[in-house]
């Protein structure tokens, strides 16, 4: 865990995983080695620019969701809550959107890659 001051405001960022393996949580968005953002890696489809795919960045375990099909989300809104390394990472909506599909219940164990919500 880092705490990162820029232009007088501080923040934490988080760093796990072996060396040449690291995954790195910030401002609810997630980044890999090469530093690629996670959500890049979604499939292509027909509808890509309609719908956004949050989708878990490493194993975890899902503590909260704060989502419900149907919802309307807010650009930040924190809407599953992970656990990972005894870490709590927080998953935001990156735009405001409604919520399409909920793939996750608390309790589960998620791999990288795996689509937690829906939206559109």
């Amino acid at each position: 865990m880092y705490r990162v001051e820029q232009d007088g405001r501080a923040e934490i960022v988080y760093v796990a995983g072996p060396p040449g393996d690291r995954w790195i949580f910030w401002d609810g968005r997630v980044f890999h080695r090469p530093f690629s953002d996670a959500s890049s890696r979604r499939p292509k489809h027909a509808d890509a620019d309609a719908r956004q795919l949050l989708e878990a960045p490493m194993p975890a375990t899902v503590l909260k969701v704060h989502a419900a099909p149907g919802a309307t989300v807010r650009k930040g809104d924190t809407l599953v809550i992970l656990e990972a390394m005894k870490m709590e990472l927080p998953i935001r909506a990156a735009a405001d959107a409604t919520v399409v599909t909920v793939r996750c219940r608390e309790g589960d164990l998620v791999q990288p890659g795996t689509v937690l919500i829906e939206l559109e």
